[in-house]
């Protein structure tokens, strides 16, 4: 993956995704650029970056989009919060793959069924 300062001017950054099938709507995301050992992680939702694959999706703080072109083998993903913003490209590839995989764990629209009710009210009592 690389970050976008400008149109020649790419950093590297290392991406680590990460899905539960107990919390099947998100995708865990790590950023870490090369030369740092912080991690920026974000939550993103499945669905957005199924949709980001094809079109654009998202708003706000996160947007996610393919490259132009008949080959679209680029993803763009805009981090946005209020403290600046990183723009990110991934290879659209690996994305579909891994979300592939996601979904033959948990397939799309069948999410509600590998949540735990009981288990979630009984977290969100107990911090009230």
């Amino acid at each position: 993956m690389q970050h976008v300062v400008s149109y020649e001017t790419f950093l590297p950054v290392s991406m680590r995704l990460r899905y539960e099938p107990s919390d099947p709507y998100v995708v865990r995301a790590a950023f870490t650029t090369v030369d740092s050992d912080e991690t920026v992680e974000w939550i993103i939702g499945r669905d957005l970056l199924i949709d980001g694959l094809e079109g654009p999706a998202g708003e706000g703080d996160l947007r996610i989009w393919p490259a132009d072109g008949p080959d679209r083998c680029d993803l763009y993903i805009l981090l946005n919060p209020p403290a600046g913003a990183a723009l990110l490209k991934a290879r659209a590839q690996e994305i579909q793959t891994f979300l592939q995989e996601t979904q033959a764990m948990v397939p799309r629209g069948a999410e509600l069924g590998h949540i735990d009710l009981d288990a979630s009210l009984a977290h969100f009592l107990a911090e009230g």
